[in-house]
C-alpha cells in the first residue's frame, strides 16, 4: 500500500510540527515491521507544504499503524497545526521494488 499525504502546516507552528513528525516517523519505522517507508519532504519555495511518502506492507499494516500510541500522539498533538491534509492513493509502477 503506497500513498502520499500532502499537508499544509501553520507557519507559526512549523518547528513544533516537525518535531512531532520526526518522533512519529522514527517510532513507526523502529516499532512497526509493516511500515516499510515514511519519508517526509518540504517544498523549498513553500516550507509549510509537506509531503509524506507512506509505504506499508499491506492495508492490515496501515490499519494497525493508525492504532499505535505514537501515531495517536502525533495526530492529536498536531491537529491544530495542520491547515489542510490530502491523502492521495497511488498505484505503484514498480510494485516489486525492494524497500527496506
Amino acid at each position: 500500500m503506497v500513498r502520499l499525504a500532502k499537508l499544509v502546516i501553520d507557519a507559526n507552528q512549523l518547528e513544533p510540527y516537525k518535531a512531532f513528525l520526526r518522533e512519529e516517523i522514527e517510532s513507526s519505522l523502529r516499532l512497526e515491521p509493516g511500515v516499510k517507508t515514511l519519508y517526509a519532504v518540504s517544498e523549498i519555495q513553500n516550507p509549510t507544504h509537506i509531503t509524506i511518502l507512506e509505504i506499508y506492507a499491506d492495508t492490515v499494516a496501515y490499519k494497525a499503524h493508525l492504532k499505535t500510541p505514537h501515531f495517536i500522539k502525533y495526530k492529536t498533538g498536531t491537529k491544530d497545526m495542520v491547515k489542510s491534509l490530502e491523502l492521495v492513493e497511488t498505484t505503484p509502477l514498480l510494485p516489486n521494488l525492494k524497500v527496506n
